[in-house]
């Protein structure tokens, strides 16, 4: 079951104009009640190593528990649903600081 936080390896498809695509790691931030229910669609917010210092991105550095390979930046501006077919594996998770960060970011995108 995925939780909250947990970086997966997905398949975003072809990306049009700005959007991210291709394989790629993932944030699931879907709350956990949600996920309890085992979901066929999540949401996600796509990482990348192109670190751009944006107002939009959360800049995260990899540790034993994210398990990312280098340093990557969360791009809450291209937070989107997923079915959860996309995902090939789960490969670790940022923890509830990192999230709590991505979770702040995307509700200052989204004014909530």
């Amino acid at each position: 079951m995925l939780t909250p936080g947990d970086v997966v390896e997905l398949d975003l498809g072809m990306p049009s104009g700005s959007e991210a695509g291709l394989r790629r790691p993932a944030i699931v931030v879907t709350a956990y009640r949600v996920l309890r229910g085992e979901p066929n669609v999540v949401q996600v917010v796509p990482l990348t190593r192109t670190l751009r210092h944006s107002s939009t991105e959360v800049l995260i550095d990899p540790d034993e528990g994210n398990r990312l390979v280098a340093p990557s930046s969360a791009q809450c501006q291209h937070v989107r649903s997923v079915a959860t077919t996309r995902i090939h594996e789960r490969t670790g998770n940022v923890g509830p600081v990192v999230l709590g960060e991505v979770r702040e970011t995307l509700a200052l995108l989204m004014d909530l």
